[in-house]
């Protein structure tokens, strides 16, 4: 192909933007070069185009080194802390066994295609977010940025749950365990319990005194928590270096990071198993309650776990799917990572319920052991008769069946005065109610579970680290889906824009490291990605199947996977999820407004949480929270409509035109050959439509050679003729 192409400029109105690889040559007139350049002419109506594919571009992507290492980055996004703490806890919430069958079906409508959909667009594309919508409709650039935004939000509180498992796993080098007994508190006279400790308990005063030194309020800011924030820096290097280099370094590190939290669980729950009250916390998880499976709030919130548990709307997905090749079947890997996700949540609910049931039976024989002492004073008092207590019952040894059979029949005796004797039930189902999730799981509940293991020391540093990699795992893919749409969309170097990101990251998270830090973990928890996220997945299903076409992205899926994608997937995408998407976020909506925003403080006089709402800064806040992150999508969408910016960015090596007049000519199409135009495989641009003949004479010029191999053809012509549609890329 020749070296020095020329361009005949035009002057006409309406702005169309072409990649400079989809332009043609306008000096080889041979059938060879044509036959390599296909050319996209469609009927619909005239859209903004922005295209930033180029073969070049494409063979400069960085690439997976394997099938594996992928699917081990898209398994570590999505499999998170929220399978650990927040699954088990909506399982046991919801109904039980019961609450898996919501789960699984919304799985199968909202979560597996929408997963799909984002890996396929990704792949398709091979750009992050931003790159995506904007190629798609540029009109809809915003729901990357939104996108973007979002993720930055999550990230920096999410560091922080890293943080404090890295200050957990320092401490966890030390038998007894710093936090299995409460301190003792020394003065002139005498020494004592702390009191905070023992109106609470040891591992709830650890938590809140020792590790986060907690205020009393969210006003309260107390100063900066020193040990917090050298671990959130210690989380903050981590990520940065994991990341520096895109996904040639952090694709290495998944081999760990994922894998690691399986071989953890697999060994907790095999020692769960083995201890005394598992198979009572096992059987309690997975007894159905079928009554609550039929209120709407269990499906909404089934619909809101499925969602966030496959990272929807981060652009996570988006980014490392667009490091695939054309070729690869993503709808296995949608169908596989979704179904592992699920699996991964159910055997981390197996371990959670195994070692509450362990901890649930601790807890219920010290309940059997103080009421029985109080029964044998009552005995001694002559407040109760001897004659009441069957003849077998051994107070020294009392098992808790026969404890409950002395319970009972005191409450049938001495029915009116029994609320007086200040007996307990002692029931090992009650104290498995007792429904903990998010922070109280993780650094409550199961750390005091795992001080009563044999070898506690070992299990608590299995445990931090497995919660470590869980977060990695999670800020990997949420770090990707901000870097990598801003390196496609600006050109900046990665390694840079990593650096500079994780240390904005981290001067901003300080204030989550604050004594009143915790409670603005909180605050950014409940609003800064629910809604906005939700709002993303509507948009973006609309970009895809009403802007794009569904019928075009079912050709592009045919075309990449080697066969036709089922029409599930068709009525899905184009029906059912639209509808469940606003569905959710109506009822996310009035859920948010039902609820009084606030956050549950803890005092320290009364080792209690208390909820406090939030001050009108606070609130003012939170609304910010949820409107910058989706303030993107309406101001790129104005921008856009209003031609307020100059699309002809020679970063994005692009040329603009006013049907034929050059705006901006691109820089280099001289010298390598590969920065002059190269034409592309069908697989590598959507099949073109020609509704309409599009070789023409030029009205009013000299009669030219106007073939299709021409030398003054269709690249250039074609933009002379007022009735030809614009592409609609």
């Amino acid at each position: 192909m020749p070296k020095n192409s020329k361009v005949v400029k035009r002057d006409l109105d309406d702005e169309v933007i072409e990649s400079v690889k989809d332009l043609l040559s306008n000096e080889d007139s041979s059938d060879d070069a044509f036959k390599k350049s296909e050319l996209m002419v469609e009927d619909p109506e005239e859209k903004d185009v922005d295209v930033e594919e180029g073969s070049d571009v494409e063979d400069e992507r960085p690439a997976w080194n394997s099938k594996l290492q992928y699917i081990l980055a898209q398994v570590g996004f999505s499999v998170g802390l929220g399978n650990v703490w927040r699954f088990p806890y909506l399982c046991q919430k919801n109904g039980g066994g019961a609450y898996l069958v919501p789960y699984l079906i919304l799985l199968l409508i909202i979560g597996i295609p929408l997963f799909f959909l984002e890996l396929a667009v990704g792949q398709r594309i091979r750009r992050g977010s931003i790159g995506v919508w904007n190629y798609i409709s540029p009109k809809l650039g915003g729901i990357g940025f939104a996108s973007c935004v979002v993720c930055f939000f999550v990230a920096l509180y999410y560091n922080v749950i890293i943080g404090w498992s890295l200050f957990y796993f320092s401490q966890s080098f030390q038998h007894p365990l710093p936090w299995d007994q409460c301190p003792l508190v020394k003065n002139a006279s005498h020494t004592f319990v702390e009191p905070e400790c023992e109106k609470s308990s040891a591992t709830t005063y650890y938590w809140y005194r020792e590790a986060l030194n907690i205020s009393s309020s969210l006003s309260e800011s107390g100063g900066l928590n020193w040990k917090m924030t050298i671990c959130l820096l210690a989380a903050w290097v981590m990520v940065c270096l994991a990341m520096i280099k895109g996904i040639q370094s952090s694709g290495k590190i998944m081999y760990f990071s994922s894998l690691f939290p399986y071989v953890v669980l697999l060994c907790f729950l095999i020692r769960g198993l083995l201890l005394n009250g598992s198979v009572d916390g096992i059987r309690h998880m997975f007894t159905p309650k079928l009554e609550i499976m039929l209120e709407p709030k269990v499906w909404r919130e089934a619909a809101t776990q499925v969602f966030f548990a496959l990272g929807l709307g981060f652009g996570g997905v988006i980014a490392f799917s667009s490091y695939n090749k054309r070729d690869n079947n993503c709808h296995f890997d949608a169908v596989l990572v979704s179904f592992i996700n699920f699996f991964t949540s159910v055997l981390a609910t197996l371990v959670v319920f195994a070692v509450l049931g362990f901890k649930a039976n601790i807890i219920n024989e010290k309940c059997v052991t103080q009421n029985s002492e109080k029964i044998l004073k009552l005995l001694k008092m002559g407040n109760l008769s001897q004659d009441m207590i069957p003849h077998h019952i051994n107070f020294s040894s009392i098992t808790a069946e026969d404890y409950n059979l002395v319970y009972d029949i005191i409450q049938k005796v001495k029915e009116e005065q029994f609320d007086s004797l200040g007996l307990k039930s002692c029931q090992i189902e009650d104290e498995l109610d007792k429904a903990v999730q998010g922070t109280g799981l993780a650094f409550i509940a199961f750390t005091e579970a795992m001080t009563h293991f044999p070898a506690s020391p070992f299990w608590s540093v299995m445990f931090f680290l497995m919660l470590v990699n869980l977060g990695l795992g999670s800020m990997f893919g949420t770090i990707e889906g901000i870097i990598t749409p801003i390196v496609d969309t600006f050109k900046v170097r990665k390694e840079i824009l990593t650096v500079i990101c994780c240390l904005v990251a981290f001067f901003i998270g300080l204030i989550f490291v604050q004594r009143s830090g915790n409670y603005f973990v909180t605050m950014f928890d409940d609003y800064s990605a629910t809604l906005p996220l939700l709002i993303v997945v509507i948009l973006e299903n609309i970009a895809v199947i009403r802007i794009y076409g569904i019928d075009k992205f079912m050709e592009d899926l045919k075309d990449m996977l080697g066969f036709s994608p089922s029409q599930y997937y068709y009525y899905m995408w184009k029906y059912v999820s639209p509808f469940v998407l606003l569905c959710l976020l109506v009822a996310s909506i009035v859920q948010m407004g039902l609820s009084p925003p606030g956050y549950n403080a803890w005092i320290e006089d009364t080792a209690m949480e208390e909820f406090h709402s939030y001050p009108t800064w606070g609130m003012i806040v939170c609304i910010s929270l949820m409107v910058l992150a989706i303030l993107p999508v309406p101001i790129v969408f104005m921008v856009r409509h209003c031609n307020l910016i100059d699309d002809s960015s020679g970063s994005l090596a692009s040329v603009s035109y006013k049907r034929g007049r050059i705006i901006k000519e691109p820089v280099n199409l001289e010298g390598d050959n590969t920065s002059l135009i190269h034409g592309k495989s069908p697989s590598e641009v959507p099949s073109p439509n020609f509704g309409k003949n599009i070789y023409r004479k030029q009205t009013g010029s000299p009669t030219l050679d106007t073939a299709p191999n021409g030398r003054y053809g269709i690249g250039y012509l074609m933009a002379d003729m007022p009735d030809m549609p614009e592409s609609d890329l």
